[in-house]
């Protein structure tokens, strides 16, 4: 079981989503770490310490960029699970394992595909992890990966199509969207978050739905609804006995918020059209969650949560919170130019097997890669 630091798992919970992937799944919210951290993963150097000045966090975002991507760069032949060394999953036994191998290789796809749309230039990094991308999108064997788990089929179906490079249309994935029928397809018995999932990959896929609109997603999404919930919580446990550091929300609705974000927004390519006062109430909310992640080295959803502030339409950087956690990654970050896992408390080490390694490594690196892509005025081609 992974460890998370501090949430809570909340059964009760509607809307989930996967804590080890970014926005590709919400089948196996069931595996998510429910653990608590106590002290030993908080950090030295939280939001009540000395925050980082707008020099220092561009300069922080600078290194984050080129390490992380260098990283990504310098392994993927670990992406692909048909090259010699490629990621088989690093664990085994848990929920979703049977699709780690696809998982990784569709975020790496996800990487392309929204670095594509910011620069389409002719970076090197950005050329070499689109090509084996496609590689892996053409290989035969790549179906059976997508289909490997039954509960996530279909979505792994529908991001895998949305997500191809181009010069793929002809590849074999093609011939599994004509396996969805229209049960796969319907919202019956989704939850608003996983409604929405559904309807961003299958309209990027090019694949006819009966979900509702955008605009009725968002008006029952969690970005709109988790603040009054996460704040009547805490008015419940006022002068009760609680866990000390008790975060405001569960951990399938904290990814639910990031997620919900980069969705509604197309990854910060549009504006998230939430109902009026709405974005307020979610920059609060992930600021609060900000200021847990900092003080617990949570670095997973850091990344994430800083990218939901782009998706917001706001500043990253432009709170205490946003600078500490950009610092707070920055710390986080090896030598080598990776984050060695989702928090301290789960951090790979140096001595761990390339291919252990690279199991506990790769999502939070390539999650704090694309949130830097998506921060305005970084210096995308450095």
């Amino acid at each position: 079981m992974t460890t998370t630091p501090g949430l809570r798992a909340g059964a009760d919970s509607a809307d989930s989503a996967d804590a080890d992937s970014i926005g590709v799944d919400s089948a196996h919210a069931d595996s998510i770490g429910t653990e608590s951290i106590g002290t030993d993963g908080i950090g030295t150097d939280g939001i009540g310490a000395d925050r980082p000045g707008t020099d220092r966090t561009g300069a922080a975002l600078d290194g984050l960029r080129s390490g992380t991507l260098g990283w990504i760069g310098r392994h993927l032949d670990h992406f692909d699970p048909f090259a010699p060394g490629g990621f088989g999953g690093g664990r085994g036994g848990g929920p979703g394992d049977a699709h780690r191998p696809a998982k990784a290789g569709l975020e790496l796809a996800l990487l392309t595909h929204c670095w594509t749309r910011l620069d389409a230039g002719d970076d090197p990094r950005r050329i070499e992890a689109t090509a084996r991308v496609r590689a892996v999108w053409r290989h035969p064997g790549f179906p059976r990966l997508l289909t490997a788990e039954p509960r996530g089929a279909t979505q792994y179906r529908l991001a895998c199509a949305a997500l191809a490079p181009t010069g793929t249309d002809d590849a074999p994935f093609r011939s599994e969207l004509a396996r969805l029928g229209a049960a796969d397809l319907a919202p019956a018995g989704r939850s608003p978050y996983q409604r929405l999932e559904l309807r961003y990959y299958a309209d990027k896929a090019g694949v006819a739905h009966s979900i509702e609109s955008y605009r009725e997603l968002a008006d029952r999404n969690v970005l709109v609804t988790l603040p009054a919930t996460a704040a009547a919580r805490g008015r419940r446990r006022e002068g009760t006995a609680q866990r000390p550091d008790e975060p405001p929300v569960t951990v399938p609705e904290a990814y639910a918020l990031t997620h919900s974000a980069f969705y509604l927004s197309d990854f910060a390519r549009t504006g998230p059209e939430l109902p009026d006062g709405a974005v307020a109430g979610a920059a609060a909310l992930a600021d609060r969650l900000l200021d847990h992640c900092v003080r617990h080295d949570w670095w997973d959803l850091a990344a994430e949560l800083l990218m939901t502030r782009v998706c917001l339409g706001l500043d990253p950087t432009g709170t205490p919170e946003g600078a500490a956690a950009v610092d707070c990654l920055a710390r986080a970050q090896g030598p080598d130019g990776s984050i060695p896992g989702r928090s301290a408390a789960t951090r790979a080490s140096t001595a761990d097997p390339a291919a252990e390694y690279f199991a506990k490594a790769y999502h939070t690196t390539l999650v704090t890669a694309l949130m830097t892509l998506l921060m305005p005025g970084t210096g995308r081609t450095q």
